[in-house]
C-alpha cells in the first residue's frame, strides 16, 4: 500500500467519524463509561494491594532474651538470625528502651515503681522483620529451633502473634485475588460492550458496504477506513477517559493526604501515570480496532 492510498484511508475513516455524528459520539460514550469502570477497579485494585503490603510489613517477630544471658551468647544469637535468608531487618531493643516504650505505651504510672526501685522485670529482645511476610510463622519457628541442643537456652519466647497473623495474611489474600478477578471481568466485559457498539454503527451502513463490493472495490479498500474510524473512536474514548480518571485520582489523593486518620497511604500519581496512560489509550487502540475488524467481516462476504 502507497503513501497516497493510505491518506486516502486515513481521510475518509475521519470522515465517517464525523459523518456518523450521535453514532459515533454513541461508540465514545461507550468507550469512556466502560473504560472508566475498569479503570476505577484497576485503580481501587492497586492502592488495596498497596494498603495488604503495608499491613503484611507490619507484622514483625518479637525475640525475647533470657533475662541471665551472656554477652556471648547474645551475639551468637544475632549473627545467626541475621544470617537467615528470610531476615530482612533485625533491630536489638535493649530492656531499658523496652521499659521507655511500656511508659510511652501505658503511661507513667505503669513503670514508675520500677523506677523507683531501680528494678527492670523486661527482658532485651529483638524485633525482626522478614523479606516475604508470609514466611514469619517459618522463621519464628526457626529461630526458636536456635536453642536447641543448648544447655541453657538464650531465647526466651518468639512472639508473632500466632493466629491473628495467619488470618491477617489470608484476608491479603483474598483482598488480592478478588481484586483480580474483578478487573478481568471488567476488562472482558468491556471489551464486549465496546465491539458490539461499534458493530451497530457499522450494520447501520452495510448498504454502502455491499454497493463497494459490488462495484469491485477489494475487501482491504474497504477494509481500512473502517479499521481507522474503529481507532480514532477508541482513542479519542480512551484519552477522555484518561482525562477523567488521571482528574478525578489527583483529586482523591489530594482530600486523602489531608486526612489525619487515614489507614493507609495512596499510591502517588506520579508513580503511576504514565503506564496506566500507555494501558488505558492501548486499550482504546485494541478495542476500536478489535471491533472494527471483527464487525465488518461478515459484510465483506457478499
Amino acid at each position: 500500500m502507497n503513501f497516497n492510498t493510505l491518506l486516502r484511508h486515513f481521510r475518509e475513516g475521519t470522515k465517517n467519524v464525523f459523518r456518523n455524528g450521535w453514532m459515533s459520539v454513541a461508540s465514545m460514550l461507550s468507550i469512556v463509561v466502560s473504560l472508566s469502570l475498569l479503570g476505577v477497579a484497576l485503580l481501587l485494585v492497586l492502592n488495596l494491594d498497596r494498603a495488604a503490603d503495608e499491613v503484611d510489613r507490619q507484622v514483625e517477630i518479637s525475640v525475647y532474651l533470657n533475662l541471665d544471658i551472656q554477652q556471648a551468647d547474645r551475639d551468637r544469637v544475632e549473627q545467626e538470625i541475621r544470617d537467615m535468608p528470610e531476615v530482612q531487618e533485625l533491630t536489638f531493643v535493649s530492656k531499658e528502651e523496652g521499659l521507655e516504650e511500656m511508659r510511652e505505651t501505658l503511661g507513667d504510672a505503669m513503670v514508675k515503681g520500677y523506677e523507683e526501685t531501680g528494678t527492670n522485670p523486661l527482658p532485651d529482645m529483638y524485633k525482626v522483620q522478614v523479606i516475604e511476610a508470609t514466611t514469619v510463622p517459618f522463621v519464628a519457628d526457626k529461630i526458636l529451633a536456635l536453642n536447641d541442643g543448648r544447655p541453657e537456652a538464650p531465647i526466651y519466647e518468639v512472639d508473632y502473634g500466632k493466629g491473628t497473623a495467619e488470618r491477617l495474611f489470608q484476608w491479603t489474600q483474598t483482598i488480592r485475588v478478588v481484586g483480580l478477578v474483578l478487573v478481568i471481568g471488567l476488562g472482558v466485559m468491556a471489551m464486549f460492550l465496546i465491539a458490539n457498539t461499534i458493530k451497530v454503527t457499522i450494520i447501520a451502513r452495510r448498504r454502502e458496504i455491499a454497493i463497494m463490493k459490488l462495484v469491485g472495490a477489494t475487501n482491504r479498500f474497504i477494509r481500512w477506513p473502517f479499521f481507522i474510524e474503529g481507532v480514532l473512536v477508541g482513542m479519542t474514548g480512551s484519552a477522555l477517559t484518561l482525562a477523567i480518571l488521571l482528574y478525578g485520582y489527583s483529586r482523591v489523593e489530594l482530600a486523602a493526604s489531608s486526612w489525619k486518620a487515614s489507614l493507609f497511604t495512596m499510591i502517588p500519581l506520579h508513580e503511576i501515570w504514565l503506564w496506566f496512560s500507555i494501558l488505558i489509550l492501548g486499550l482504546g487502540f485494541l478495542i476500536g480496532a478489535w471491533g472494527s475488524t471483527i464487525s465488518i467481516r461478515k459484510f465483506l462476504k457478499v
